[in-house]
């Protein structure tokens, strides 16, 4: 289950509950990849804090989104995801997007910081 919410300054909060599969990814994908593409987004928060499992779809799904925002320089973080997940994501080479905080400490960065808004 996801619960997908586009902020106004463009940042697209993406807090998954449960189990991601495949069927799921694909749901969320469409969803997100249609709000990039209209321009509305720039920057996903990716909140794994409620998330039980993921497979390999769940790093897809993000890997992609992730590629559809790179033409806009668009910024990924993923929230709290359990220490296997991290361990995947690490591996995957995506560590660097890792934090452990909330989602609007994360909205903080990447309004702020990271862009110096």
């Amino acid at each position: 289950m996801a619960n997908i919410v586009l902020r106004d300054s463009g940042i697209l909060v993406v807090a998954l509950h449960g189990e991601l599969d495949n069927h799921e990814a694909n749901q969320i994908r469409a969803q997100i990849s249609s709000a990039i593409f209209s321009g509305q987004v720039r920057a996903i928060i990716w909140d794994l804090e409620r998330l039980g499992f993921m497979d390999s779809a769940g790093i897809g799904l993000i890997l992609g989104r992730m590629r559809d925002l790179a033409p806009s320089n668009g910024e990924t973080l993923i929230l709290n995801p359990s220490p296997t997940m991290e361990k995947i994501f690490n591996f995957s080479g995506l560590g660097s997007n890792i934090r452990h905080c909330t989602v609007d400490v994360a909205i903080g960065e990447i309004g702020g910081v990271l862009h110096e808004q």
